[in-house]
C-alpha cells in the first residue's frame, strides 16, 4: 500500500469517527430538546397568573422572571397546583417521598453529567445548600443516567445535595415531560408548584424564588 493510500485511509477513518461522534452528541441533545411552543416564556407565565392566590407572590415572581437572562419559566399550567407525589431512591440507597417534605421548600433539579449548562449551575447549587439548611430546603437532583456514572461524578464534583439516578419516564407528569436541562421545580411548603424553570439559574435567582412570598426564609 502506497503512502498516499495510507494517508487517504487514515483521513477516511478520522472523518467517519467524527461523524459518529457528532451523531451521538446530536442524539443526546435531542432527547432533552424542548417541544415547540407558541408563546414566549413570559407570555406563558402571565397567562397562568390566576393559578396563584397571592398577589404578592405574583409580583415577586414577575420581577424575577423579567430580569432572567439565562432561563425562562415552563410548565406554567401547573403553577399553584399540588405537585404529584413520587418516591425515588437516591444514590446512597435512601428512599425519598416528595410528600414527606411538606412544611419545607423543595427544589427538584433535572440534570446530566454531559450537560454544560448543568455544570455551570452546580457551584450555585452547592452554595445554596451551604447557606440554607436541610430543615428548610430539600434539594433533589435527578439524572436519568447510569448510577455508576452518576456516583463517580458526584464524588469527583463533591456535590453536597441529594442526587438520584432514576428513570424520569416513570415519574408522574409534569416531571416525566422534562426535555430541556437544567430544569428546576420550586415547590412551596404546602406542596404546591411555585415555579418551574429551564436554563441556568444563579444563586441569587434561586434564593429570590425561594423567598418569594415566604415567611420562612
Amino acid at each position: 500500500m502506497s503512502k498516499q493510500q495510507k494517508q487517504t485511509r487514515f483521513l477516511l477513518v478520522v472523518v467517519i469517527a467524527a461523524l459518529i461522534l457528532a451523531a451521538v452528541v446530536i442524539w443526546r441533545v435531542a432527547i432533552y430538546k424542548s417541544a415547540p411552543q407558541t408563546q414566549t416564556h413570559h407570555q406563558q407565565y402571565h397567562s397562568y397568573e390566576h393559578s396563584f392566590e397571592s398577589g404578592r407572590l405574583i409580583a415577586a415572581l414577575n420581577k424575577i422572571i423579567r430580569n432572567a437572562r439565562t432561563w425562562g419559566p415552563i410548565y406554567t399550567s401547573w403553577y399553584g397546583k399540588t405537585a404529584p407525589d413520587f418516591t425515588l431512591t437516591d444514590i446512597s440507597g435512601k428512599q425519598h417521598k416528595l410528600s414527606d417534605y411538606r412544611g419545607k421548600n423543595v427544589m427538584i433539579i433535572f440534570w446530566a453529567t454531559w450537560c454544560l449548562p448543568c455544570l455551570i449551575e452546580m457551584p450555585h447549587l452547592t452554595a445554596l445548600r451551604n447557606i440554607i439548611t436541610e430543615d428548610k430546603l430539600a434539594m433533589l437532583a435527578i439524572s436519568n443516567e447510569n448510577s455508576a456514572l452518576v456516583e463517580k461524578f458526584v464524588e469527583n464534583k463533591k456535590m453536597n445535595y441529594t442526587v438520584f439516578s432514576s428513570d424520569t419516564r416513570a415519574m408522574p407528569p409534569p416531571f416525566n415531560r422534562v426535555r430541556g436541562i437544567p430544569c428546576s421545580f420550586f415547590i412551596d411548603p404546602n406542596g404546591k408548584i411555585k415555579l418551574a424553570t429551564e436554563g441556568t439559574l444563579s444563586l441569587g435567582e434561586m434564593k429570590a424564588i425561594l423567598q418569594a412570598d415566604s415567611q420562612t426564609q
